[in-house]
Parts: structure tokens; sequence; C-alpha cells
């Protein structure tokens, strides 16, 4: 059986040289991370949509660095394997270049492998300011959940001339400013077979078709652990774990109502000896 082995930056561009796809999956705590890492997935993004998915906000937006410092260094613990990007949160590179890399530098520090951050061609001095710093930089560009202010909600991206021509303007320019590879996130999939045709480095996907090297999901999404109103179309339902856990709480409720847990295996034992000296302690002890 051959030893697996840390996926790197190396391995990822052969494997888009050898055309054979990767798997990318959201992480955001150390067991999740494991089970990742075990079951042989790639890459992990730590993502900032874990301020939705783990902390119930509704939307990234007021995400911070420390919390992505403390989802990041969970998941960091569960991987030994997998490439980890860590994403910076809105407003902690957007003000300066000295902001970008100082805060990439946060996340390397704790043990990721790259950063990634959203935003094209007016990013590009960040870009190449975090390159500069030997950091590996992660483009997105598409939907940009950070700027659904400005794009005007949850819109797929890249449906006009207009559209694309800016999307491969972007691309370019930060692949040219140093980013390793991209994030394209919400485009239609012949669209992206077309961007896809101008990039060098490795092109990945986030329901934008199959016209890339490599496919990523957030895992709640996967999982069918769905708390709030967001149902992508592009995710496939491997499991539906809300209805499962549901269940098992209901079950585990309505046991203790009827007084079936615990049963007697779950139970810790005592030795006969030590257990009536415990007892004549007591009752002398409640006595005096």
């Amino acid at each position: 059986m051959t030893e697996r082995k840390k996926i790197t930056l190396p391995v990822l561009r052969n494997r888009k040289k050898n055309k054979k796809k990767i798997s990318w999956l959201t992480a955001y705590d150390f067991a999740t991370a494991r089970f990742a890492d075990e079951a042989g997935i790639d890459m992990i993004l730590v993502g900032d949509s874990g301020g939705m998915t783990m902390m119930g906000k509704s939307s990234t937006i007021s995400v911070t660095m420390e919390d992505m410092i403390m989802f990041t260094k969970s998941v960091v613990k569960g991987s030994d394997h997998c490439f980890i990007v860590g994403d910076l949160p809105y407003m902690s590179y957007q003000i300066s270049d000295e902001d970008a890399v100082r805060n990439a530098g946060r996340l390397m520090a704790i043990g990721c492998d790259a950063v990634k951050l959203e935003g094209g061609d007016e990013m590009s001095s960040r870009i190449t300011a975090i390159s500069n710093a030997g950091i590996p930089v992660v483009s997105h560009l598409g939907l940009t959940p950070q700027s659904l202010a400005q794009i005007g909600g949850y819109r797929i991206q890249g449906r006009s001339l207009s559209s694309f021509k800016k999307l491969l303007k972007d691309i370019l320019a930060v692949e040219k400013a140093g980013a390793v590879f991209h994030l394209l996130e919400c485009v239609p999939e012949e669209v992206t077979a077309e961007i896809y045709k101008h990039v060098k480095n490795p092109l990945y996907g986030i329901g934008s078709g199959r016209n890339v090297d490599g496919q990523l999901v957030i895992s709640h999404d996967m999982l069918g652990l769905f708390v709030g109103d967001v149902d992508p179309k592009f995710v496939k339902k491997y499991a539906d774990l809300s209805s499962i856990i549901k269940k098992a709480f209901s079950n585990y409720k309505d046991d203790i109502e009827k007084n079936l847990f615990p049963e007697e295996k779950h139970l810790y034992s005592i030795e006969g000896e030590d257990l009536k000296q415990i007892v004549e302690y007591s009752n002398k002890f409640s006595k005096d």
C-alpha cells in the first residue's frame, strides 16, 4: 500500500497537467477536517462561510480574523495530508497591502498552505504583496459573497458579454499578479469553459460546471446540514444529516422522559465493600 503524502502546490499543478481532478471541501472544525483527511479529500477550504454554517450569521460580512483563526487552528490539527486554504475575511485585506500581508501571515503561521481572497483586478496589488511575502494566494471570482451588496445578491455571474469580459479581465489580472490558482463560483458551464482556455494555473469551480480542474462544495451543503434558507441548486446531497440528527435528538428526549436511558449497560460499577463503606459513612455523616 502506497503511503499517502501531503498535497502540495506542485502536486496540484501536476494534477492539472495530467487532467486528474481534485476534490475540495470546506471544514471549520477538527472532526470534519479529520473525516475529510481520512476519506482522501485533496483540499480543505477553511471558509468564511463558517460564520454562517457554524455561527448562525446571515452572511460572511461580519466574520472576523479572530473567527478565522479559531476555525483554522481546529482544521489544521485535524488534517495531515490535505492542502489547506484559509479564507481572508471581509476587511482583513481590502484596506491596504500591509493589512493583507499581515493577516495572510497569521493564517500561514497556524499551518495553512495558501490563503484565499475575493476580487479581481482591483485586488492585484494585494495579491502581489502577499505573494512577494512568500505566501501562495488563491483568487476567488464570479459570485463573491463578500460583495453581495455590490453584485445584487446571490446571482449567477457571466451571463452577458460584458460580464464575461470582466471575468476574463479579472482572472488574467490576478493570475499575472501572482495567484497560484483560482476558484470560480456560480458561472454557467459554457462560460467557465471559455475562461478555462485562457488561464495557465489550476481553475476550480463551485457551482461552475465540469470544465474545471476540480470541485469545491461546502461540506454542510453536501451533507444536508441545512439550518438556513440557502439550498444551492449545484450541490449534490450525499447525505441527509439534518433529519438523522433531529431524529436522534428526538429519540434521546423520549428515552429520558420514559426513563429508558440510561440502561444498565451505561452504568459504572463499584465493588461491594467500597459501596458498603460509602453508604455507612454517608448515613453517619447525615446523622452528625
